[in-house]
């Protein structure tokens, strides 16, 4: 949930970044990790960066991965490997504060390789950066602020000012989202407006994927009924009863996922139109499912 919301914004405000990470806007183009060689490592929380002389390395993490110094030098390696004339720039931003020791980790060091990385524990960052760029605004509850709930309140008046319907949708969205790290729902309910988020192209993107794997699954199996029906009426029939599971089906996946993300109940029957009481019953299947991991 937070990685996708984080590449969007990366992805879609390039310069914004670039001009808080390295200290000037520079225009920034995608830059998939499949074109590097060797097998992924956390593919999914990966995101890259490219002007023609640079490459900008972006790691945010809610949690904090005692691998990360090795990971950051696996990262290196391979673009060096693959861009060996461009200047290549590494940060790892932490989003939610913390008090283990991991967050100061910014290099890896063994007997004979040192290499070093930037890190960025936004609960240290000053309030006022992330009031100068939309690309940033979405992260500012974050920051280094005595009054969240007055700095949300701020962002979003300036977001309700955006005059671009879309771009208004998507900020609310990922600024609602990532706001969940560190105010409760109903605080955030009450100052950001909750129709405009489902106009968001942010949260159809982070949707998207699950719901077609769900259409997909649904349908296979609509297709497959309709014919040991032996009747094209039949496959036709089955295929939209299928799509319709696979809709509903998609709708469980998502919440599942929400869930392992601790994204609140009801934010996640806002964004996934399943009752509260079917997410509460989602919840105590992850439940269930971790007890007996551990007997």
């Amino acid at each position: 949930m937070y990685d996708n919301i984080c590449k969007i914004l990366a992805e879609t405000f390039p310069a914004d970044f670039a001009s808080w990470l390295l200290g000037k806007p520079m225009q920034l183009a995608k830059l998939e990790p499949s074109e590097l060689s060797a097998e992924p490592i956390r593919a999914d929380s990966l995101i890259f960066l490219e002007s023609p002389d640079l490459i900008l390395h972006l790691e945010f993490q809610t949690t904090t991965d005692e691998n990360m110094p090795l990971r950051m030098l696996d990262y290196w390696v391979r673009l060096r490997r693959k861009f060996p004339t461009k200047e290549i720039h590494q940060t790892v931003i932490y989003l939610k504060s913390t008090n283990s020791p991991l967050v100061y980790q910014d290099s890896f060091i063994s007997e004979l390789t040192t290499h070093s990385f930037d890190v960025i524990r936004l609960w240290e960052q000053p309030t006022a950066i992330f009031q100068q760029s939309l690309g940033l605004l979405p992260f500012i509850v974050l920051s280094q602020t005595d009054d969240p709930e007055e700095t949300l309140r701020q962002a979003a008046q300036e977001i309700e000012a955006i005059p671009d319907r879309n771009l208004q949708a998507n900020l609310a969205a990922a600024t609602s989202i990532i706001s969940g790290l560190k105010l409760d729902i109903e605080i955030i309910q009450r100052i950001i407006k909750r129709d405009i988020m489902r106009e968001s192209v942010t949260y159809q993107a982070i949707l998207q994927e699950g719901l077609e794997e769900g259409i997909a699954r649904g349908r296979v199996e609509g297709r497959v009924e309709g014919r040991v029906e032996g009747e094209a009426i039949g496959e036709a029939r089955g295929e939209a009863r299928g799509e319709a599971i696979g809709k509903a089906e998609a709708a469980k996946q998502i919440a599942l996922n929400m869930l392992n993300s601790n994204i609140s109940l009801d934010l996640i029957a806002q964004f996934t139109g399943l009752s509260l009481e079917q997410i509460q019953q989602l919840q105590q299947q992850i439940r269930e499912i971790s007890l007996k991991s551990h007997e």
